[in-house]
């Protein structure tokens, strides 16, 4: 029997490979629904190629504009336009699985609309853990919803803990879990040079091809930092507990550390599609289309410790994890503010960590109790950030 998958954060690069694994296998899957921002044009060659049922763009505009060009070309993907679209197309009853790859803050809402209705929910929203973990777990407890990792870390994590293992348990006999960390194009760069490093050389990554906002928080690491904190709440375990190494050929996707010495770790190569299909299929595998790991050419397997004067935005995100909830969610409202600044080029890439920081140590709020209250603390947490920006004089070199 096919299960019918929701992809929100379609016209991104998690949600198009999710797409080509879907493709690879049509006896099990059916697309049932799509959903992005505002890229009309991508959107409309995925409508064409993938035929979803329904389509949906958070951006009316957008989502009128995509209308008019799929009546165009006779297209039996129907674009929802109410307010109430992305609820219906991750809650449906004949929706079976929902894979949550929005960016940023906005992927929140959706992917807990999806766990209150009992969904399969494979995750690559960092942000909404990182914003409300702890409600995000009681919701999958409560409504009996399944959910799974699937940013290469985290699903390296759960492949390499026990079979039995449950999201959001602790597993006996772990002593940590050691996420592993590329470095970023940015990882040779002397320290100095920092502050005039353009946005072309920042979102240069070396090994992985992504979107302009995760590009720029892996220069900083400040992407590791979520992670961090997305692994606290999906594994159950302490911050003490939490390992961060410098691993430049993006081989080895993350490793377990058991309390009798033995390391267990997921390797392969630098593909998502790796991730995506042990999700979809779990606990069964299924085949992703990506490239078999050639161990003979493994010649040089290195990993190093993290140079804290180089990414001090990890720091602040194992800081405001021990500070909590309200730190965590103003981390990740700062961050996502102070980097669309430094695309446009308003502030210079050193001063991304200056203005999360500014916002952590003014971020005043209650421990949130629900997603109004978490909503309510990131709402302050961009003004204190946009207002921190207007204090800082330090625009980014534009080449």
């Amino acid at each position: 029997m096919q299960q019918q998958v929701t992809i929100l954060g379609a016209t991104g690069s998690i949600g198009q490979q999710t797409l080509s694994v879907l493709k690879c296998h049509p006896e099990q899957y059916k697309l049932f629904a799509l959903c992005a921002y505002s890229n009309v044009d991508v959107m409309y060659n995925l409508c064409l190629a993938y035929k979803p049922r329904y389509v949906v763009m958070a951006d009316p505009a957008a989502a009128k504009r995509l209308q008019a060009k799929l009546l165009e070309s006779n297209s039996s993907s129907e674009v929802l336009l109410e307010k109430a679209a992305i609820s219906f197309i991750v809650q449906d009853s004949l929706v079976d699985i929902v894979v949550s790859a929005m960016v940023g803050a906005a992927g929140l809402c959706p992917t807990m609309a999806a766990i209150t209705a009992g969904k399969k929910v494979l995750l690559a929203n960092k942000e909404s853990l990182v914003m409300a973990g702890h409600l995000m777990l009681e919701a999958v407890q409560k409504y009996s919803a399944t959910l799974l990792p699937i940013d290469s870390e985290h699903n390296a994590i759960f492949q390499s803990l026990p079979t039995n293992y449950k999201v959001g348990s602790t597993a006996s006999n772990v002593k940590s879990i050691i996420l592993t960390a590329s470095g970023g194009p940015l990882r040779s760069a002397p320290l100095d040079s920092l502050k005039t490093i353009t946005p072309k050389q920042a979102l240069a990554h070396p090994t992985w091809n992504m979107g302009p906002k995760i590009s720029i928080d892996s220069a900083t690491m400040m992407n590791k930092g979520l992670e961090v904190i997305e692994a606290y709440w999906l594994f159950n375990t302490s911050a003490e507990n939490i390992e961060v190494v410098i691993h430049p050929q993006s081989i080895v996707h993350s490793l377990v550390r058991y309390c009798d010495g033995s390391l267990i770790a997921q390797l392969g190569e630098p593909d998502m599609r790796i991730a995506i299909s042990y999700a979809l299929a779990w606990p069964n595998r299924i085949s992703s289309k990506a490239k078999h790991l050639d161990l003979i050419k493994m010649h040089d397997l290195q990993f190093l410790p993290v140079d804290y004067n180089r990414y001090p935005c990890l720091q602040l995100a194992f800081d405001a994890l021990a500070s909590g909830p309200v730190a965590t969610i103003a981390l990740n409202a700062a961050n996502e503010v102070a980097v669309l600044a430094y695309l446009a080029g308003k502030i210079n890439f050193s001063a991304i960590y200056s203005v999360v920081a500014d916002v952590l140590a003014k971020i005043n709020s209650r421990i949130p109790q629900s997603i109004d209250d978490i909503v309510e603390v990131d709402v302050v947490a961009r003004s204190l950030a946009e207002s921190s920006l207007a204090r800082l004089d330090v625009s980014s070199p534009r080449n």
